[in-house]
């Protein structure tokens, strides 16, 4: 076989060992098989085994084919098209000529990234035939008329589940990478590789939980979520962190962090160097942040109204006694940006202005282009969630983050396949993958009000839909000042979906446009000099999300200095830095506190 340069490979460098590595990789096999099959309950009565209801949709789909024997046969003449002109550049490149490719990856695909998918030939046609493969699979998908747009939407997502799968990256003999290391290290990476899948499946107690990084590179208070602060507050579904000032003044106006109890808050407070939470206080905020309890069954018939109380009111009573403030300014992030909005409807109702101006990052409150989440809420696997949490009261951490990682298969499931178990590598220290793998339970009174009344049913958009403590709510009727940043390539919470959600709200509103996704967006300090973020100022007058960007102007760098801009106007005159402790609440302890650091299990 040739190598990424044309040359022959060197032969195995120790057949002997090569060898012993191999029966260990076969000792290993039975060993995984063996383990796998010992933790499925496969006896087990009553188990939904197509809880998506995939079935159905794949069966809905083909009849429609059926229906229509001129759409296959035509989208199979295109495939022969593809492939003739595939073979005939492999054949003009075997003849020495330089065909340009009949089809290339986009340049954000890291599958193939090595130089031999290109250079080597063998593997150039591998490429180009799987994607060749891929592009008709969807396409022929995608083109099926007829079907229900929802059953249309999950054929599509699960038809690239299987697509990403079948990859030949992921794959021992047809990926050239994963070829040259087994030969180099003989087979030793194989050996390692099955070590890791047995270890993952004994963490995760049958199911493979994946390390995306390693779990003992970082510890939460040591060498990340270490902005000093102290815990000036506590119930029992949060603790209230108050950060400690770093300038002589500081602006009147408190801000309050309403993150997502979907994972924890120090995703705003990795490393100091791309915290938010200390830049802002760098910048002259007082910072109070909540931190959610990782909840257990106790909590169980806690519901958004709960959260709403327990949380973010309970925050303005005690930020109130830390500081002698009436008035705060918001910040929601990601499902706590949905709460705020539905606080914020419940405030203006009931004549609270606590909350003076708020600021949403990649949050929905509109939920009819909630994107591809969307494929997992219907009634069926609704039901499904519902059984699954009533059990123990609560959804399990690990069952929530496989959802969000399926939306990016190949950059959260994949890549970690090739690099854990195929070229036997451990992964490498990353704060935000381990942030990412610190999962929280989910209550199940919450998460289906959640689900149901917000995904499913879309009416905290609409006025009156849902009703908070009595009180019906209105988005519509909210006044104060709001500041909504979406990214562009969120697949949790889709651009478009926020920009729904902001020309909800006919109070003054300013949109901005990061760069990047739902975590990279939102968090990239003005330092890194990363992405871009656009501006428009029209918000009312965008015909469509397409239309606002068009006029939109594009800026270098985080939106970090202008959100900066926007808020500090908004916050009052500069007033002496408040120390945690100095106002009516003691402290209870330092940042980032208890609550945090309660694992899932």
């Amino acid at each position: 076989m040739a190598d990424q340069h044309g040359k022959d490979q060197q032969p195995i460098p120790d057949p002997a060992a090569f060898a012993r590595n191999m029966v260990e990789v076969a000792k290993r096999c039975r060993k995984l098989v063996a383990e796998f099959m010992e933790r499925q309950d496969i006896v087990r009565k009553n188990v939904n085994v197509d809880p998506q209801n995939l079935v159905a949709a794949y069966l809905e789909m083909t009849a429609k084919i059926i229906s229509n024997p001129s759409y296959m046969l035509d989208a199979q003449v295109k495939l022969w098209k593809d492939y003739a002109q595939l073979m005939q550049s492999a054949t003009k490149r075997l003849l020495g000529e330089k065909p340009s490719p009949v089809i290339s990856p986009s340049k954000s695909d890291k599958r193939f990234k090595d130089r031999s998918w290109e250079e080597n030939q063998a593997f150039d046609f591998i490429k180009q035939s799987y994607l060749l493969a891929a592009r008709w699979i969807q396409n022929t998908v995608h083109d099926v008329e007829g079907l229900d747009p929802k059953t249309k939407k999950k054929v599509e997502f699960y038809t690239r589940q299987f697509v990403d799968a079948i990859a030949p990256s992921n794959f021992v003999l047809t990926n050239p990478e994963v070829l040259r290391v087994t030969i180099e290290s003989n087979g030793e990476n194989l050996v390692r590789g099955l070590d890791h899948v047995l270890e993952d499946l004994e963490r995760g107690k049958g199911r493979l939980a994946i390390r995306m990084t390693d779990p003992n590179a970082f510890e939460v208070g040591r060498n990340i979520a270490v902005t000093p602060g102290k815990v000036i507050f506590r119930n029992d579904l949060m603790e209230l962190l108050q950060f400690e000032p770093s300038t002589e003044k500081v602006f009147k106006r408190p801000l309050l962090i309403v993150p997502p109890w979907i994972n924890k808050y120090y995703i705003l407070d990795l490393k100091p160097q791309n915290s938010f939470i200390k830049w802002a206080v760098d910048n002259g905020f007082t910072v109070f942040v909540v931190s959610w309890v990782n909840p257990d069954s106790k909590l169980a018939q806690i519901g958004f109204e709960g959260y709403m109380n327990q949380g973010v009111l309970a925050a303005l009573d005690a930020i109130e006694q830390a500081t002698g403030e009436h008035q705060v300014n918001a910040i929601g992030y990601c499902i706590g940006g949905t709460l705020t909005a539905g606080t914020l409807a419940y405030l203006q109702t009931i004549g609270d202005k606590r909350i003076a101006a708020c600021t949403f990052f990649a949050a929905q409150v509109d939920f009819s282009e909630a994107g591809e989440l969307s494929v997992f809420i219907d009634e069926d696997q609704l039901e499904f969630i519902a059984d699954r949490m009533s059990e123990k009261g609560y959804l399990e951490g690990g069952d929530m983050a496989q959802t969000f990682n399926m939306l990016r298969a190949n950059d959260l499931i994949w890549s970690f396949v090739v690099n854990n178990y195929l070229l036997g590598r451990d992964p490498f220290p990353f704060d935000l993958l381990f942030w990412n793998q610190d999962a929280t339970r989910m209550p199940i009174a919450m998460h289906m009000f959640y689900l149901r009344e917000c995904y499913q049913k879309n009416l905290l958009s609409q006025p009156g839909g849902i009703t908070l403590n009595n009180v019906p709510i209105f988005l519509n009727k909210v006044k104060v000042p709001l500041y909504f940043v979406a990214s562009r390539e969120d697949h949790i919470a889709p651009a478009r979906s926020v920009f729904r959600g902001a020309r909800t709200f006919k109070a003054p509103v300013r949109l901005v446009l990061a760069g990047s996704g739902h975590i990279a967006g939102i968090i990239n300090p003005p330092e890194a000099k990363k992405y871009q973020h656009w501006t428009n100022d029209d918000l009312a007058g965008a015909a469509s999300f397409e239309d606002w960007l068009s006029k939109a102007t594009e800026h270098p760098g985080s939106w970090w200095p202008d959100w900066k801009e926007w808020m500090s106007k908004k916050s009052g005159a500069m007033v002496p830095a408040r120390v945690p402790g100095d106002g009516k609440l003691r402290v209870l302890g330092d940042a980032p506190g208890t609550y945090v650091k309660i694992k899932s299990e």
